[in-house]
């Protein structure tokens, strides 16, 4: 691409920025957790698989006596929220050093689409408990504004769509073509919501993986690309705007064994 399509008022407050993920993640609403312990067989021990930062792992801890959070990477884990009921460890899904049924909530937040299914539903059916509940959700696109959201769903389709790999599909599909393999129970709606200003925002979207491969491969920012319709529609960079991401869920209860 030539230089021509680059905005003279795009500056890339974002690359160098990527390693600091949780900076740019919204937080879940505190409601989910309560509802999750609320169709839990009892509050001793969940086990957050792909903890990432520990955000679910750290809302979980409200409400259990005690949280095993995982993940695969040691570098994840290395700047997890330090939490007294949280016991954060680098282990892969499909390989917990947990008991056999003893857990009574596993949480999977915008992670098991990377799995090996068979292999995480089997350690799931393992350590959970009779009636111990498996709870995964994921979102995709935000919600911001009938001028803000055509050109956001542009950037992520058109833009950088070729760099997302390959298992995104499951996001797009609101996980409902994820395999199941448990007795389905079907949440309430839950709404994931922030205030932002446009940097916070372009943040985000510079968190994304396609994103950074893009950068990588091509040399350039790919935001730069509708940064001067974006600040169009934002209008004052400065001001915060509401921002919402419905959650899309699959919650599952292991089958009892009584």
């Amino acid at each position: 691409m030539s230089d021509k399509s680059k905005s003279p008022n795009f500056e890339d407050h974002f690359s160098g920025q990527s390693e600091q993920y949780a900076q740019y993640r919204p937080k879940y609403p505190d409601e989910i957790y309560a509802y999750l312990a609320s169709i839990a067989p009892g509050h001793s021990l969940a086990w957050d698989c792909g903890t990432g930062n520990g955000q679910a792992a750290i809302g979980l801890a409200k409400h259990f006596d005690r949280v095993h959070a995982t993940d695969a990477s040691a570098e994840q884990i290395s700047r997890a929220y330090p939490h007294d009921q949280v016991d954060y460890r680098v282990e892969p899904a499909e390989d917990v050093s947990l008991n056999a049924s003893n857990v009574d909530l596993v949480t999977v937040a915008v992670a098991i689409h990377w799995f090996n299914f068979d292999e995480f539903y089997r350690e799931v059916k393992r350590v959970l408990k009779p009636d111990g509940v498996l709870a995964a959700w994921t979102y995709n696109l935000t919600e911001i504004s009938p001028e803000i959201d055509p050109l956001i769903r542009h950037y992520y389709s058109d833009i950088v769509g070729a760099y997302w790999p390959e298992r995104i599909h499951y996001l797009e599909e609101r996980y409902k073509t994820l395999p199941f393999p448990f007795e389905e129970i079907i949440p309430p709606p839950f709404v994931m919501e922030i205030n932002w200003n446009l940097i916070q925002f372009g943040g985000f979207l510079d968190s994304w993986s396609a994103t950074q491969r893009y950068k990588a491969q091509m040399g350039h920012h790919p935001l730069e690309i509708i940064w001067p319709q974006l600040v169009a529609v934002w209008g004052d960079e400065n001001e915060p705007r509401p921002i919402r991401w419905p959650l899309h869920f699959r919650i599952g209860r292991n089958e009892s064994t009584a």
